[in-house]
This record gives C-alpha cells, structure tokens and sequence, in this order.
C-alpha cells in the first residue's frame, strides 16, 4: 500500500480511498461501499442521528458498508451563482471568520 490516510495500521493511497453507491430498479434500498475516512465520518453521524434510515451493515479494518433507502440518495443540478452572489457569499464567510477569530482571542484572553 502506498501513502495516504487509512484506518488503523492499513495506510490506503488516495486514489484507493474509493466509495461505490449500488441500487437496482426492484429494491427498496441502496447500498453504499467506502473506504473514504470522510465519507465514513459523515455516514457515522448519520447512522448515529438517523438510526431508522442509515445502517452501517458491515466494517473492517480499512472500509465500511452502509444500508439507506434509495430515496436518500439523490442528484443536484449544479448550483450557479451570479457574480454578486458569489461576492455577497465571500462577504459572509469572510464577516463569519472575523467574528469566529475575535471569539476565540477573547476567550484565549480570559484563560492567560
């Protein structure tokens, strides 16, 4: 195996952090493959919170399978935003990051 994130001592190259959604026209359910950490961390979150939905139905030590009903899995158009949307959105990240930073310095200031 080559570098990259992995589970335990298994190391996986990005390229095999691969994830692999399967469904058919006849069952109810989709069923979703990966070896992807991120992709792992959110459907966790989501077994957790949602436990009548998403099923983590089998783990090893580098991947994990999922259950879900098919109408969990979906498909967006892409979104497209005018010039002045997008500005308007780096306005807001840029105004939340501020605030985020001021917070922490004042909380860092009460500890020391």
């Amino acid at each position: 195996m080559g570098k990259g994130a992995g589970t335990g001592d298994m190391k996986l190259t990005r390229y095999e952090q691969e994830t692999i959604i399967n469904f058919n026209a006849e069952e109810p359910t989709a069923t979703l493959y990966t070896r992807d950490l991120a992709v792992m961390r959110k459907l966790d979150q989501l077994v957790n919170s949602f436990p009548e939905v998403y099923k983590c139905i089998g783990e090893t030590d580098i991947d994990k399978a999922y259950e879900m009903p098919k109408s969990a899995v979906n498909y967006r158009k892409p979104r497209r935003l005018s010039a002045e949307q997008r500005e308007a959105a780096r306005e807001r990240a840029v105004n939340l990051h501020g605030k985020r930073d001021k917070v922490m310095n004042e909380q860092q200031s009460y500890v020391n």
